[in-house]
Formats: structure tokens, sequence, C-alpha cells
């Protein structure tokens, strides 16, 4: 399958982290606005802001948005890695040791892996920082003639 897909590597990792960022944007949403809840319910109740709840509120909101739109995006997948893996073990682990025993425990394992992997490559194809890097390449080309 390598064979076929891999010359768009490029392009599909590009789509994985505008997709996981998207993903990630709602859950920061759910917690800070009381957006798109689980059941009917939770339907407008959002956590208190200046609380842990609050932080990983806006550390999801603000940090998928980033990710999504490929600003920085290799700081802050570094970033919000490091709030998924506090979060597993903060919340998740003492429900259960095994990721699939815990409710919500595999969602933050895997969030918190394809964050590193995209801090590891950046913001690649298809972001802010490829176009705002391809402007300064032109500029230093221009000043250079």
């Amino acid at each position: 399958m390598e064979r076929y897909l891999g010359k768009f590597s490029d392009q599909t990792y590009a789509i994985m982290r505008i997709v996981v960022g998207f993903v990630f944007l709602l859950h920061g949403a759910q917690k800070l606005f009381g957006a798109f809840p689980r059941n009917p319910d939770e339907a407008g109740s959002a956590v208190e802001l200046m609380s842990r709840l609050g932080l990983a509120g806006v550390l999801e909101f603000f940090g998928g948005l980033l990710v999504l739109v490929g600003f920085q995006a290799g700081w802050t997948a570094f970033i919000v890695c490091g709030e998924m893996a506090v979060a597993y073990f903060l919340a998740h682990f003492p429900q259960g040791v095994m990721p699939v025993q815990n409710r919500g425990g595999e969602t933050a394992i895997l969030y918190c892996f394809v964050f590193l992997y995209i801090a590891s490559k950046g913001s690649g194809i298809w972001s802010v920082d490829r176009a705002l890097g391809g402007r300064k390449k032109v500029k230093q080309a221009a000043a250079m003639a």
C-alpha cells in the first residue's frame, strides 16, 4: 500500500493534522462553551474557566485551532501532548489501569501520541506556517538579488 499512497504522504499528513486539530477543538468547545453536549442534560453546561478543566478547555480549543490551521503546530502539539498525558494520569488512570477500562482513557492516549507525532513533523503543507515561510523565502531571495 505504501507504494501507492506513499507519494501522497504530505497530503495525508496535512489531512490528519487538520482533522485531529478540528476534533480536539470540539473537545475544548464542549468544556468552554457547553457546545456539542453528549446528552441533552449537558446542553449549555460550560466548566469554570479558572479550574483544571477550564485550563484544559482553553488548551484544547486554542491548541486544536492552532494545529488545525498549522500555525506553530509543532510547539502547540508538544504542549497539548503533555496535557493529554497529564489528563490520562490524573483523570483516567485512577478509574482503571488499562485505557479501555476507564472512560475516555484511550482517547487521551491516542491524542497524546498523535500530538507527539505532529510535534516531531511540524505544520507541513496546507498550513499558515508554510504560507508565511513561503513569503519569507520570496523576500529573502528578493533581498539577495
